[in-house]
């Protein structure tokens, strides 16, 4: 079993893939944080496997937080957008197993 615990910084309207695909091992368990005061309101997206944003998950308002596990979860690589005009702090968490 292998865990992943980093805060990452993006700046607003950057992108940057989070978890890259895992090779050996199966992820299950994920989770992203964008760490700001539960008033503040910063959009951000998760995207997952399309760097282009077609299709996402979106972190705003009071839901700052986004978290799966299991065996069913997604397996590619995961992106995030910080859609806000400032730059935001992300905790980011990966179990592969």
């Amino acid at each position: 079993m292998v865990q992943t615990v980093q805060t990452i910084i993006l700046q607003g309207g950057q992108r940057k893939i989070f978890f890259k695909k895992p090779h050996v091992l199966r992820r299950i368990f994920v989770s992203i944080q964008a760490l700001v005061p539960p008033e503040a309101w910063a959009e951000s997206r998760i995207s997952f496997g399309d760097p282009m944003f077609y299709s996402y998950y979106t972190l705003a308002g009071f839901s700052k937080y986004f978290q799966a596990k299991g065996e069913g979860i997604f397996q590619g690589d995961i992106w995030v957008f910080n859609n806000a005009t400032g730059d935001l702090p992300y905790t980011i968490t990966e179990i592969l197993l």
